[in-house]
């Protein structure tokens, strides 16, 4: 006869009445007959009359049932609840009993709501918890929300650190004359003079206004993105705000949030004092709309471009990051001509303080060809690839921690077992026997060495586990990157935008330029790469039809960190994307070394010659209108610069 499935039964009321419709003795009655029909055998039940399910703390019988579970006394497979608001309802708490229970082979029934922890979609119940956790701590947020509203109508200051100018005793906003100076001249110098916030934030470098050292901020300057943000802030004329931004996710993402402007929130008579009056606030409210529409904000978001090597790209000069942006040029008929992507030094404008003197501008395609050339010319290398492929089809051996996992998970049952002989032969105690003070003073002992031991032992278990799980997400990590870099030439043409962006992101670090294009048109200085690569020292060659090699050292990878590749570009060739050169560096090569000018009309028609014309030149004529054709020796002289720059052989 096969053996019947044991079971706990737990019932939990607020009063001994009834909840949610159903008795005290109706719960039961429905939970005997879901194990009655499921063959379930009911080897104990465990009730809490009149206890909350805030906490777990408290339940006596619950926490009873909790260690009958890790002792293994009874060999339970499920604990059978009516509801899961039964169970408890702090989410946390219940989260945390689920998977203790998970670890002793213990499931979870909800026979009214049809949930069991043990069946595929039962696994969705962890998910409705943490839903159910997140519901709570919105609830949490809302309410301290409205506290801050309230304080907000009452013209009471409620948010963090004063701002700049003032001080806050005891809940006040008070003036910070010292402070205060540095606000009125920046009001003062906005509205009635012509400068910006950028010339502001110099102004005041110049005449030396430096913001006074706070805890809350190290940057002594006044810089343009905090001038910005004073001269919105309606603080200063005596006014309380909330609700002037609010964070919101990004559209299409799972976990990016930013915080955007909103154009009505609260704003109340304060009960502080204004630093500047309310008139001059509001006309350089006007000036800021006035300056906000006077400059085109030419990029704007992920929808319109994605500029893959943003952040990536260090400046030669100061190291910051460079970004991507679009240069708008209009033809005098008011007509755009073809927008330009460059990458440029952030810096080259006062930025927190900084500022850079490198202002070139980049070409955004040729840099992003060229990078992209340079990794598949990295990946196609046989050497490369067939390290790569072993990887992927390396095997994590993970059958020495599962063993040690199992080992701890045997010790822990055995001690909770003992342990519950231990309160068992404590309690059986004759009080009445004279050996009574030594026998339970010795069972004590042992009792709480054992408590020691246990502790021990899930402590161990826990590393365990996390050391099993680093492994596995580290295989999986670097299955993933490898199966890219394999087929990256194949995946790479077929990609979008952002996909190419993310793939920039997760192999490389860093990517170093010259500061001037070098004579043969190359741009690339280094390229720092990061990979999850477990390899000894390894020579390999970038490039099979040539005899370039380059040493790239790596070392043995921890689980905290990344192996990086730095990948000297000086003996590399030329890559194709860099040698298109630009009319203008044409031009300069012809007149440099042939003393020749030369027009863009002469050059693009001995480029379309050679077929390097990829888009419609306007400039061809119509019938009868002559176009004059290049002569002789400038046509030599363009060819020669064209195969200097590797543009044709």
């Amino acid at each position: 006869m096969k053996e019947k499935t044991k079971v706990y039964i737990y019932t939990r009321v607020s009063t001994a009445v009834q909840v949610d419709g159903y008795s005290l003795d109706a719960q039961k009655s429905r939970m005997k007959a879901y194990a009655e029909f499921n063959d379930f055998e009911i080897v104990g039940e465990y009730e809490d009359a009149g206890k909350s399910g805030k906490s777990i703390e408290g339940r006596l019988e619950f926490n009873r049932m909790m260690e009958d579970i890790k002792s293994g006394k009874d060999g339970v497979s499920y604990v059978l609840v009516f509801k899961l608001s039964r169970f408890g309802r702090n989410a946390a708490d219940v989260l945390s009993t689920l998977q203790v229970m998970q670890d002793f082979d213990v499931n979870l029934i909800c026979v009214e709501d049809g949930i069991d922890s043990s069946k595929d979609a039962g696994k969705l119940m962890i998910s409705v918890l943490s839903a159910v956790a997140e519901i709570e701590r919105e609830n949490i947020r809302v309410q301290t929300m409205e506290g801050r509203i309230q304080k907000a109508r009452e013209g009471k200051w409620n948010g963090g650190f004063a701002p700049y100018g003032y001080k806050l005793e005891k809940g006040m906003l008070y003036i910070n004359e010292e402070e205060a100076e540095a606000i009125r001249i920046i009001f003062d110098q906005y509205v009635h003079t012509d400068i910006g916030a950028n010339g502001l934030a110099k102004y005041l470098a110049n005449h030396g206004i430096n913001k006074i050292q706070r805890q809350n901020g190290k940057n002594p300057l006044f810089d343009a993105a905090l001038i910005r943000r004073i001269l919105k802030n309606p603080v200063y004329c005596g006014k309380i705000a909330y609700g002037r931004r609010r964070t919101e996710k990004v559209h299409g993402t799972r976990n990016d949030y930013r915080l955007v402007e909103q154009e009505n929130y609260l704003l109340v008579d304060g009960l502080h004092e204004a630093i500047v009056s309310e008139g001059l606030w509001h006309e350089a409210q006007v000036k800021l709309l006035a300056q906000a529409k006077k400059y085109e904000k030419v990029n704007n978001g992920k929808d319109n471009k994605v500029h893959l090597l943003t952040g990536l790209l260090k400046c030669p000069i100061c190291g910051a990051g460079m970004y991507g942006n679009k240069s708008i040029k209009h033809k005098p008929d008011g007509t755009k001509y073809k927008d330009f992507f460059y990458y440029g030094c952030k810096h080259r404008t006062m930025t927190r303080g900084h500022k850079c003197e490198y202002k070139k501008q980049i070409n955004e395609e040729l840099l992003d060809g060229a990078v992209a050339e340079v990794i598949i010319k990295l990946v196609s290398n046989p050497k490369f690839a067939a390290m790569m492929q072993q990887k992927i089809n390396m095997k994590i051996d993970t059958s020495a921690i599962e063993q040690e996992i199992a080992n701890y998970e045997k010790q822990l049952r055995q001690s909770y077992a003992t342990k519950s002989r231990l309160i068992d032969e404590i309690d059986t105690l004759d009080p009445d026997d004279k050996h009574y003070i030594k026998r339970k003073a010795d069972l004590d002992d042992r009792l709480y060495k054992m408590y020691d031991k246990i502790e021990d032992t899930e402590n161990l278990l826990i590393e365990a586990r996390a050391k099993k799980m680093a492994i596995e997400a580290e295989k999986l990590t670097a299955d993933n990157i490898y199966k890219v870099l394999i087929y990256f030439e194949k995946l790479y043409a077929v990609m979008d935008e952002q996909e190419k962006r993310q793939i920039m992101e997760s192999l490389i670090s860093e990517i170093h330029i010259y500061e001037e294009r070098q004579p043969n048109g190359q741009w690339l200085k280094s390229i720092k790469f990061k990979l999850p690569i477990i390899e000894e020292d390894m020579e390999m060659s970038l490039d099979s039809d040539t005899h370039v090699e380059t040493v790239i050292l790596l070392s043995r990878k921890t689980l905290d960190a990344v192996i990086n590749i730095n990948l000297d570009m000086s003996e590399l060739d030329l890559t194709s994307a860099e040698s298109k050169a630009t009319y203008a560096e044409i031009k300069k090569y012809v007149l440099d070394k042939f003393g020749l000018k030369v027009s863009q009309l002469y050059i693009a028609q001995v480029k379309r010659e050679f077929g390097l014309i990829e888009r419609i030149n306007y400039n061809v004529g119509e019938g009868k209108n002559h176009v004059p054709q290049v002569t002789p020796e400038k046509r030599e002289a363009i060819i020669d610069a064209l195969k200097h720059f590797q543009m044709i052989e």
